[in-house]
């Protein structure tokens, strides 16, 4: 399947929408984060107890919604992706829109928070190589 090219109209129009998935994402990124430090502190309880430590139901809740968690975020990236844009750092909210420009390919590159399309990098150079549009 051919990758979308945006215009930088169309890229414009997604952002109150990317900048309500990217907001959600980093809300449920949070929240990992946090499930996480509480797995990993019951393990290190179940550990200095040689296994003997009560809440083996807890860590298995823990685990599940850890899992199901993933799988919520995973949807959410899937669902950026669906609209032909590409996630680089969910902690930044940076996207990419795949565009033409001067007849090659290039991405239009936009961070959360910024308050419109500024950028565009070559695919190979990434964030660190953003020129202004």
């Amino acid at each position: 399947m051919a990758r979308r090219h945006f215009t930088l109209e169309e890229a414009l129009a997604l952002l109150p929408r990317l900048t309500e998935l990217l907001e959600a994402l980093r809300a449920r990124r949070q929240e990992l984060r946090e499930l996480e430090e509480r797995l990993a502190a019951r393990y290190q309880q179940r550990v200095r107890g040689n296994g003997h430590v009560l809440g083996g139901g807890e860590l298995a809740q823990l685990r599940a919604e850890l899992e199901a968690g993933i799988t919520k975020l995973n949807e959410q990236v899937g669902a950026i992706h669906a609209l032909g844009v590409e996630v680089k750092d969910l902690d930044q909210g940076l996207v990419d829109f795949p565009a033409l420009r001067e007849g090659r390919e290039v991405l239009l590159c936009w961070r959360l928070g910024e308050p419109t399309i500024a950028w565009w990098h070559d695919l190979d150079t990434g964030f660190a190589g953003r020129q202004p549009l």
